[in-house]
């Protein structure tokens, strides 16, 4: 993951700023927002690593790629902003966060929904995504990074 590409997860849609503790637009955790133009490299990597994983990890669940050469030419061709070096299942999630309402056939994007899947909408299908990705950073934080805290806290 390049810092040059893209230097901030940020999607404009920040809810820390209302108490939650982890982004709902970004997924990010609330300190990592805070503290994100402090972090170096290695801090940005990491974060954005982790978010990478729980996303691919939902989107692998609903859909294939078979042609990740003519998903990169489609979203070039509509300027949908993406990270070359992230996987292309984070590929196909920019293209549906963008284009939900205008896709009408995803094999022409190089993407197949998986049989559970067929007869979503894609704006349907996107909110799923986004719930889902959303759950399982909050799920991260509580399990991996609430405890910690917790610990600074009372030592």
């Amino acid at each position: 993951m390049s810092n040059q590409s893209i230097k901030t997860p940020c999607v404009g849609l920040c809810s820390t700023v209302y108490g939650d503790t982890v982004c709902r637009g970004c997924k990010r955790f609330h300190h990592e927002v805070i503290h994100w133009n402090g972090y170096d490299e290695a801090q940005k990597r990491a974060v954005w690593q982790r978010l990478e994983q729980l996303l691919v990890q939902v989107m692998m669940a609903k859909l294939e790629i078979f042609d990740s050469d003519l998903l990169r030419q489609q979203l070039e061709q509509r300027s949908i902003r993406f990270v070359p070096q992230q996987s292309v299942y984070c590929w196909a999630y920019q293209l549906i966060a963008r284009g939900a309402r205008m896709i009408r056939d995803l094999d022409a994007y190089g993407m197949a929904l998986l049989p559970e899947f067929r007869e979503w909408e894609l704006p349907q299908l996107r909110d799923a995504i986004d719930r889902e990705f959303f759950l399982l950073s909050e799920a991260h934080y509580d399990r991996y990074i609430a405890p910690a805290f917790l610990k600074q806290t009372q030592g």
